[in-house]
């Protein structure tokens, strides 16, 4: 069985490993155009801040790793071609130029997704950068170490994090946004305000509900200045983090999509031409909360996808269970996890009546030497009573909390049965009464 393997950042790198285990005497061949696998993009805060001082460990496999399995790794080689009737592709050696026409079995395209980039006005001046892989780190180190004033543009959890780790590292920084909310797609207004006043007092200017008109440059062809429909801000660095989409131009029309180009897939990884699989980023989820397909772009889900891939290749074996959504972000000493819908996308996508839930409590009895409050949100269905979504933020870490509440959601649980799930209680961990029972309770 011959697979090809195009892109292998994370579904990429599951689907290869897994199937080499699972199929040993099978021969896979890996497209990449990068020179290097698995590198894990949300780490690239962590280097700017100088949490991680070497961006090479941010890689968790390698080409020459996954060469010695057997694995056959055409490095910097794009595919520009695939022929699903005839079962092969074409593609171009990056760095020679040379053409290669290679067939297969079962394809798997795990294609990724790329940073949106809107036509701005002076959008091509010099010091405006992406963050996405391992040559966007490095480009966004080198350039700020001889910078001081940086205009970070998009308040998701990328863009904040490099707010944060700018901050730290003594740089001025603007922080921008069209919404009038930080990380709106994933928390609620009690928890983005907490997390606004973290930015605020730590002196990051937060320009939020406004729009980017266009950059304006110096002598030297640089950015010098970000314009929006409120003012303008002084800006030796500009970086875009507005959010991604499916980088799926190689299959258009050969497969099902949908508007954005995310790749339509059955519980099994299969898109709708036999023998092609799909996974990560470049595909639709199953969306837990409501049932729905929704475009979610994570690393969790891309691994789980990839190994799903290997698992199903042969015959359909194990089903994708879905997601989600469940995320966490450190935001200076706040803890801060999420997972199913916000009160706010709840009642803005959905017909359902909505409901919520806050609890505020130390997570840990006060007889303790230290304890810390926590606040804990429940979203639910008020007339069923069903969960959808939840908030947790400290300074204590408490984010498991919300894998517990991904278990809860998956599982279709009520505010009734969560109220009254058994926890361990002990004092150095928590209260007799979970926060998930707390908060919970406050609904029945």
């Amino acid at each position: 069985m011959r697979v090809i393997i195009i892109g292998c950042t994370h579904a990429g790198t599951a689907s290869a490993m897994n199937i080499k285990e699972l199929y040993p005497e099978s021969d896979i061949v890996v497209y990449e155009k990068n020179n290097n696998v698995s590198f894990l993009s949300c780490g690239i805060a962590l280097t700017v801040g100088g949490i991680v001082e070497d961006p090479k460990k941010l890689f968790y496999n390698s080409p020459d790793n996954m060469i010695s399995m057997g694995i056959d790794m055409k490095m910097n080689y794009e595919v520009t071609n695939i022929n699903i009737k005839e079962k092969k592709i074409e593609a171009k050696n990056l760095i020679t130029g040379q053409i290669i026409v290679d067939k297969y079995d079962k394809l798997v395209l795990t294609l990724g997704s790329w940073p949106i980039v809107p036509n701005f006005e002076g959008g091509n001046l010099e010091n405006i950068l992406l963050c996405k892989n391992y040559n966007h780190a490095k480009e966004i180190i080198n350039k700020s170490n001889s910078i001081n004033n940086v205009v970070v543009i998009g308040a998701g959890y990328i863009g904040v994090e490099l707010a944060e780790a700018f901050n730290i590292k003594g740089k001025n920084v603007t922080l921008i946004d069209a919404e009038d909310r930080i990380m709106n797609k994933y928390l609620d207004k009690e928890f983005t305000d907490v997390a606004e006043g973290e930015f605020i007092d730590k002196g990051v200017k937060l320009r939020l509900g406004e729009k980017v008109i266009k950059f304006e440059s110096n002598i030297e062809n640089k950015v010098s200045k970000v314009i929006t429909n409120e003012g303008e801000y002084d800006a030796d660095l500009v970086v875009l983090c507005i959010g991604f989409k499916p980088n799926t131009a190689l299959i258009n029309g050969k497969v099902d999509t949908i508007n954005n180009g995310a790749i339509v897939i059955d519980e099994y990884m299969r898109t709708s031409e036999k023998d092609v699989f799909a996974a990560g980023d470049c595909c639709i989820v199953e969306y837990n909360p409501v049932g729905d397909k929704r475009y979610i772009p994570l690393a969790t889900n891309a691994v789980r996808m990839g190994m799903l891939v290997a698992k199903n290749l042969v015959e359909p074996k194990l089903k994708y269970l879905g997601t989600q959504g469940t995320s966490g972000i450190k935001i200076y000493d706040k803890c801060i996890a999420s997972t199913g819908l916000t009160e706010e996308v709840a009642k803005a996508t959905t017909n359902m009546n909505i409901g919520s839930l806050i609890y505020k409590d130390n997570y840990r009895p006060e007889f303790m030497p230290t304890y810390t409050e926590a606040m804990i949100k429940l979203v639910y269905d008020k007339n069923t009573n069903r969960i959808l979504g939840g908030q947790i933020i400290s300074e204590e870490d408490l984010t498991q909390y919300m894998n517990t509440l991904s278990v809860v959601i998956q599982n279709r649980m009520t505010i009734d049965e969560l109220a009254v799930t058994d926890f361990f209680f002990q004092p150095h961990f928590n209260k007799p009464w979970s926060l998930l029972n707390s908060v919970a309770i406050k609904g029945i």
